[in-house]
């Protein structure tokens, strides 16, 4: 087969998919059916009621052990590079929260035993707000903050 024809019969093969709508239901039976999707978290407004949706059963409460990295000055609130680094031992979740986002969870990461708790990606923000580093370790839940200034909103502003 040349590489004409292959391209051809792909791209036939992927109208064909998108036409019978195969991949959005997958997809959406994947999200409902995703192991560990924890949806009323992800819906709260605060660090505090994002803790309790995970489980927190006392406040959170602030560590130096927790280091959470993000810029001072976000350009463009679409693409805000956070990180964060636990040393508490024992840490077997790490999690952002953004204070003034719509839904203030904005990712959350499970930490396999074993490994280092260290963590890293990119989250919208809608406006300039205070930026959490949630980690669960036993059975308490510790935190690190930092106000990220955003000149350009990401969340639809």
């Amino acid at each position: 087969m040349e590489r004409r024809d292959f391209l051809n019969r792909t791209g036939a093969a992927a109208v064909a998919m998108a036409a019978t709508g195969l991949p959005a239901a997958y997809a959406q039976t994947a999200m409902v059916n995703a192991p560990g999707w924890n949806k009323a978290a992800f819906e709260t407004k605060s660090l505090l009621d994002a803790a309790k949706a995970m489980g927190a059963i006392s406040a959170p409460v602030e560590s130096r052990d927790l280091v959470l990295r993000a810029p001072e000055i976000a350009e463009n609130g679409n693409v805000v590079r956070v990180g964060a680094q636990s040393n508490i031992a024992g840490t077997t979740q790490i999690a952002f929260v953004v204070e003034k986002n719509p839904s203030a969870l904005a990712a959350d990461f499970d930490i396999m035993a074993g490994t280092d708790a260290n963590v890293e990606t990119n989250i919208k923000m809608g406006q300039s707000s205070n930026v959490y580093a949630l980690a669960k370790a036993g059975d308490k839940y510790y935190y690190a903050v930092k106000e990220v200034k955003v000149t350009l909103g990401g969340c639809g502003g």
